[in-house]
């Protein structure tokens, strides 16, 4: 029984080529949804909070604290 060599890779240079792309891409588009849900989620520092403070404190009245309220939602 004789044994041939085996060289290389049955896929060739365009299948690993087309793989490590493909592995990119899919990371790429993992990262990018993650930076997209980190931004949509409100940090703890929020202004929101601060603009809760600020009314409590008596600073601001309950017209001022809805305008500024609504000003930040549509942001």
């Amino acid at each position: 029984m004789k044994m041939y060599g085996y060289y290389g890779s049955p896929m060739g240079w365009g299948g690993f080529a087309m793989m490590a792309l493909t592995m990119v891409l899919f990371w790429g588009g993992v990262v990018a949804l993650v930076v997209v849900l980190l931004r949509k989620v409100p940090h703890a520092g929020s202004a929101h909070r601060i603009l809760e403070e600020r009314l409590a404190k008596g600073d601001i009245d309950a017209e001022e604290f809805e305008r500024v309220r609504r000003t930040l939602d549509s942001r």
